[in-house]
């Protein structure tokens, strides 16, 4: 069966050492991580879960790149077959930004921007995404966002999908925006804003397929069955830990293909 994870991170060690990640440092299996986890551990997992492609993402905050766009792309240099790049920016400096967006695309092969609105305490309707939302359509690639509530502590505000990400597809409706984490407790609200929009997506990191809500699992059986991405947001959840109650949602042949793999395929241009 071929798996497409859409929202996974390779965590370097400046990732690892942030206080609101202390998740997974439980995880590793450590309070303190004083050295970054090898990339085979991360395609191990890939393996053990059947996930043929995993989309990678840098991270940046405003304490600097904690995953840079160029160590995603060495990453990516190091499985070609299994990893895609997704870029990330610092959004205090917005020209800067599209600049960097600009060269991890041209130059480094990067796929898609994703950046995290709680991260920066900004909204996806702040005036400063707006230049990077035009570079996105200017690209051809797809904005990736965080929405629903927020795991570590930080504001949830931010991930909201109505006012915010409503605001952003309606005045971009070229921009291709796939929502991560579901949005609950406003799934209705994502749900809504994925089936208003022809180019909004859903996809399920930092979900197992046991905790979906009940109302996204019709949305996927019936008229958002081109509109569901599956995604871990590994390190957090594997994809064998993710999927393992995958016969639950009782999706015929056709649908587990578009959820697994092919809607990602789609949206990524994989």
């Amino acid at each position: 069966m071929d798996i497409v994870d859409a929202w996974m991170q390779h965590p370097t060690e400046r990732m690892l050492a942030q206080d609101w990640l202390t998740s997974l440092r439980r995880w590793v299996g450590t309070e303190e991580v004083s050295t970054a986890l090898p990339l085979e551990r991360t395609i191990a997992a890939m393996d053990a879960g059947g996930v043929s492609t995993g989309l990678i993402s840098a991270w940046y905050a405003p304490e600097g790149p904690l995953v840079s766009n160029d160590e995603v792309a060495d990453f990516v240099a190091q499985y070609p077959d299994r990893l895609v790049g997704v870029a990330s920016v610092d959004l205090r400096e917005p020209m800067n930004a599209v600049r960097e967006l600009r060269r991890a695309v041209g130059e480094r092969g990067l796929r898609a921007l994703r950046v995290v609105p709680w991260v920066w305490g900004l909204p996806p309707n702040d005036r400063r995404y707006y230049p990077l939302y035009a570079e996105c359509v200017e690209l051809g690639i797809p904005f990736c966002t965080q929405v629903g509530h927020t795991g570590p502590l930080r504001t949830s505000e931010t991930g909201r999908p109505i006012p915010y990400l409503d605001d952003v597809a309606l005045e971009f409706p070229e921009l291709t925006i796939v929502a991560g984490h579901i949005g609950y407790p406003w799934t209705a609200e994502m749900i809504a804003l994925a089936t208003k929009y022809p180019n909004v997506h859903i996809d399920t990191s930092a979900y197992t397929v046991r905790r979906y809500p009940p109302e996204l699992v019709t949305y996927l059986r019936t008229n958002g069955r081109h509109k569901v991405l599956f995604g871990t947001n590994y390190p957090m959840i594997t994809a064998e830990k993710a999927l393992s109650d995958l016969t639950t949602l009782d999706l015929d042949p056709e649908t587990t293909n578009l959820f697994l793999s092919a809607n990602a395929r789609r949206v990524f241009g994989l």
